[in-house]
């Protein structure tokens, strides 16, 4: 066997190692990890709220995704809460950001969703992480 075909498994492995003794996903973890992600896009932090504060014991790959997709919409409401004082600031200049901020949240929450039903953990860029 050439060395190239043995990788040491990693803890974000988007299956477990049946010899490493973790779990392997299920559907419930990645449709959880993906309805996280999406509802994020649709319902602000609550949706990804409660499912953190639900499923979190649940399974790791539902409590980091959720905890994830709960970061990133925190991260896009203090966006929104910036853009609207600047856009005070400069009799409404920056206002022409809004939709920028809501198309970045739409497009990255989509990707983590493809991502979360792969099985894949996604880490959003630009994300201010405040839960941990």
């Amino acid at each position: 066997m050439d060395s190239h075909d043995s990788h040491p498994p990693t803890p974000d492995a988007p299956h477990a190692d049946p010899d490493a003794g973790t779990p392997a996903l299920t559907a419930d973890d990645t449709n959880l990890g993906m309805l996280a992600h999406l509802l994020g896009a649709f319902t602000g932090f609550v949706g990804p709220l409660i499912i953190w504060a639900v499923k979190k014991d649940q399974s790791v790959f539902i409590a980091t995704e959720s905890r994830e997709a709960l970061n990133f919409q925190i991260t896009i409401v203090l966006g929104f809460l910036v853009l609207g004082v600047a856009t005070c600031l400069t009799f409404g200049l920056a206002g022409v950001l809004f939709p920028l901020l809501l198309i970045y949240s739409l497009v990255f929450s989509i990707i983590a969703a493809l991502k979360a039903k792969d099985g894949v953990p996604y880490r959003y860029p630009l994300t201010i992480r405040l839960v941990k």
